[in-house]
């Protein structure tokens, strides 16, 4: 009946071409869609811009498309754990658009919401602003952040129908619900996927509009960048 389900990771992003821009859901390696990235890495896909929050740690999530080097430039608001990300960016191998993290969140709602550009105080002053335009409203001064839009938008939901709902849980909603939004064609990889009609419809965080390939994933492995306990 419905045509959106695909079989794995694999089928989801076959078609998926070098050279072209994806925004991936995820903050560190929480609600990352692993499996997606895994199929990825395997696929080979080459020189593409990636757009997320960060690239998680070296051997883990997008950690493994910059150690085939698959990576041209990432758009992100944080280095964070990952040396290699370092390591490439000040070698210059890896192009940054390093962006702050709430403009970050506003330039993907937008994108998604058919905004081309909005004014924030964030960056005014710094090098964030360079090369923007910069208006005064009230006072105060705003600099022009352009939306963003991507080929592809990858996220990992919690639960997911046929149809494409989507419910996030807890932290790991983080930047999917957004993400979603953005792309021209969404692809979805969920914990479980469920009878069409057993989510509640005030509790779904992305409509099924918005997805165009769903998956159930497998193997979720929900690391965390840094372990901490108590001596």
């Amino acid at each position: 009946m419905f045509k959106k389900v695909v079989k794995d990771a694999r089928e989801a992003v076959a078609d998926i071409p070098d050279g072209c821009t994806i925004a991936l859901g995820g903050f560190g390696l929480c609600g990352i869609p692993e499996n997606s990235i895994a199929a990825l890495a395997e696929k080979g896909i080459k020189n593409i811009t990636c757009i997320s929050n960060n690239a998680g740690v070296d051997d883990f999530g997008l950690g493994l498309l910059l150690q085939k080097r698959q990576i041209k430039k990432m758009i992100s608001s944080y280095v964070g754990e990952n040396k290699l990300f370092e390591t490439l960016v000040l070698s210059g191998e890896l192009q940054l658009e390093m962006t702050p993290q709430g403009t970050l969140a506003e330039k993907l709602r937008a994108g998604g919401a058919g905004i081309p550009a909005f004014f924030t105080a964030t960056g005014v002053g710094t090098i964030v602003a360079e090369g923007k335009e910069v208006r005064e409203f009230d006072g105060r001064k705003y600099v022009l952040e352009r939306a963003l839009k991507a080929d592809y938008a990858i996220v990992k939901a919690w639960r997911g129908d046929a149809m494409g709902n989507l419910i996030f849980r807890k932290t790991a909603r983080n930047f999917n619900p957004m993400i979603a939004t953005c792309g021209k064609i969404t692809i979805a990889e969920v914990e479980e996927m469920v009878p069409v009609g057993s989510l509640d419809p005030d509790n779904i965080h992305v409509p099924g509009i918005y997805v165009k390939r769903i998956f159930q994933g497998v193997n979720y492995q929900k690391r965390i960048e840094r372990k901490t306990i108590r001596k």
